[in-house]
């Protein structure tokens, strides 16, 4: 499975890579980051059938994590790319537009890994 992490932090790369050090080298999955909404748009644009589950920060500068998803949902409608979002703000207002916009989940920082697996293997 390719997982495409799109977070303006780049250390959440070598956290990620840590944190599934296993499932790479079992290959089990394959991550792909991007460190701005508009890279993850240009990531997309030329392996778009590659990637199953896309993870997002919501609060980055530029495009908004919010704004990426609008137009991930629109722009790949079939299949649809499962998109799992990630905000160190648990507030309602933003659970609720990642939600109306086609969020597959909303998960707060700092992250659950063991939690994050487990949501990541009912999507394998």
């Amino acid at each position: 499975m390719k997982v495409l992490v799109v977070d303006d932090e780049t250390d959440v790369q070598v956290l990620f890579e840590q944190r599934f050090r296993r499932e790479i080298r079992g290959g089990e999955i394959n991550f792909a980051f991007a460190h701005s909404g508009e890279k993850a748009l240009a990531y997309l644009n030329e392996h778009a059938s590659e990637c199953v589950l896309i993870l997002s920060d919501i609060n980055m500068p530029g495009m908004s994590g919010l704004e990426l998803l609008r137009l991930i949902k629109t722009t790949y409608p079939v299949p649809p790319p499962v998109v799992m979002m990630i905000t160190a703000y648990g507030d309602a207002d933003s659970y609720d537009q990642a939600m109306q916009l086609g969020a597959d989940a909303f998960l707060t920082k700092p992250l659950d890994f063991t939690n994050l697996k487990e949501k990541l293997k009912t999507v394998l």
